[in-house]
């Protein structure tokens, strides 16, 4: 009876259990010598058993279908609900997405691209005019004894000059601590409100005025010097960002530093031992370091570096003469910025890079560096710097060195000349 699947077959079923009742009872009649009320109530009884038999089978039989019909739909709703998980899990990516920031990059992408473009197109159509107009030219192959030299290339003019205070003078005035160290703030156009502070080691000479670093900064030799100033620049910086740090304000600053400290195996290590008791304090420290130093670096020198740049700390390139050189590589290394004196780099912006001026600086954001213009010296540069997106200034157009405040400084008690502006 396990085997019943449809209403014809209860039929039949049913059938056979009437034919064995009707058969039960003229056994009991015939056989077994029941009385006839008997015999037809045995008949009764054994139909109404196999009834109640049948009944339940088919009823346990429809309460198995119903379970599974249930464990189905219990794996149908566990796969939508999974389903769904899955495709919440789309929509909130596609909604942290922010289109606006690629769209930007972008941007600035085409814009430098077109920028390319352009010049390619003006470059050749200058080398198809002048062959244009060689071919209507004289040869000058048939001028005898005359050669044509090409003209150089211009390139950034140079304004290093040689200090005027003797390397001993210089000595024996840091042997009678009469370094001090001022700073020079960084504006930000067009507020100009101060993004940083470049830190000025200056002399005080015997009559109570102040040496500027190219007054006295050795060029050749006199490393035990260089190592002396930049030691005492580092101290006093990371002491003035630690007050400041203390009082709730956070401060940048850039010390100066050269490869007569990093060539140097104690001083590289001071360094080091320096910067990893300071590390909270290492995201607004960059150290300035001119263009020729950087590019004359040893790999171990290098190494020193990049260790220094793993620490937290940045480096900015001073004395900037092209910007034809690797971004990608320098901001791996730690690089923030790059310096360019503004007047030449709005005088001849072709003797730093092949960029329109306006998209260095979208181009140099894009690995996180920008661009510091310095020497400012009228407001026509600044306008002009403006103009074409360049933020960061300096010069003492804007604000000349001055001391730095005595609560913040590393010696409060030192005493210089009256005459000094405060910064």
């Amino acid at each position: 009876m396990e085997g019943v699947a449809g209403p014809p077959v209860q039929a039949v079923v049913y059938s056979f259990i009437g034919l064995s009742a009707v058969a039960i009872g003229a056994l009991a009649y015939f056989a077994l010598t029941f009385t006839p009320a008997n015999a037809a109530l045995a008949a009764i009884v054994f139909a109404f058993v196999c009834v109640m038999i049948m009944e339940r089978r088919l009823r346990i039989r429809a309460e198995n279908r119903l379970e599974r019909a249930i464990e189905d739909l219990s794996r149908l709703l566990a796969t939508d609900a999974q389903a769904g998980a899955v495709l919440g899990q789309r929509i909130n990516a596609i909604a942290d997405t922010n289109p606006g920031q690629r769209l930007e990059t972008v941007e600035a992408d085409i814009s430098v691209l077109g920028t390319v473009i352009r010049q390619v197109a003006e470059a050749v159509a200058e080398i198809e005019d002048k062959v244009a107009k060689d071919r209507k030219a004289p040869s000058w192959s048939d001028a005898p004894g005359r050669t044509i030299v090409a003209p150089m290339p211009k390139r950034a003019p140079q304004h290093a000059r040689e200090p005027v205070i003797p390397l001993e003078t210089l000595r024996q005035a840091l042997t009678d601590d009469r370094l001090v160290c001022h700073i020079q703030p960084i504006l930000k156009l067009p507020q100009r409100r101060v993004a940083g502070y470049d830190l000025v080691p200056r002399l005080v000479l015997g009559d109570g005025d102040l040496a500027d670093p190219p007054d006295f900064m050795p060029r050749r030799g006199g490393y035990d010097a260089l190592r002396h100033i930049e030691g005492s620049a580092l101290i006093e910086a990371i002491a003035v960002a630690r007050r400041a740090r203390t009082g709730g304000a956070q401060v940048a600053l850039h010390v100066p530093l050269s490869r007569a400290t990093l060539g140097d195996g104690n001083a590289s290590e001071q360094v080091l031992v320096t910067l990893d008791a300071n590390r909270a304090i290492l995201e607004g420290l960059t150290f300035l370091v001119e263009e020729t130093e950087w590019q004359s670096m040893t790999n171990h020198e290098r190494a020193l570096v990049e260790q220094i740049a793993r620490k937290g700390a940045g480096f900015s390139l001073a004395g900037t003469t092209s910007l034809r050189v690797d971004v990608a590589e320098m901001a791996a290394m730690g690089m923030r910025s790059l310096r360019v004196e503004a007047a030449a780099l709005i005088e001849t912006p072709d003797a730093f890079t092949d960029f329109h001026l306006s998209d260095i600086g979208n181009y140099l954001n894009r690995y996180e560096m920008t661009l510091i213009a310095t020497g400012i010296s009228s407001e026509r540069q600044i306008v002009e710097l403006l103009d074409n997106g360049i933020v960061l200034v300096q010069g003492d157009h804007l604000a000349a060195p001055g001391q730095i405040r005595q609560d913040l400084s590393l010696d409060a008690g030192r005493t210089v000349s009256p005459q000094l502006r405060r910064v």
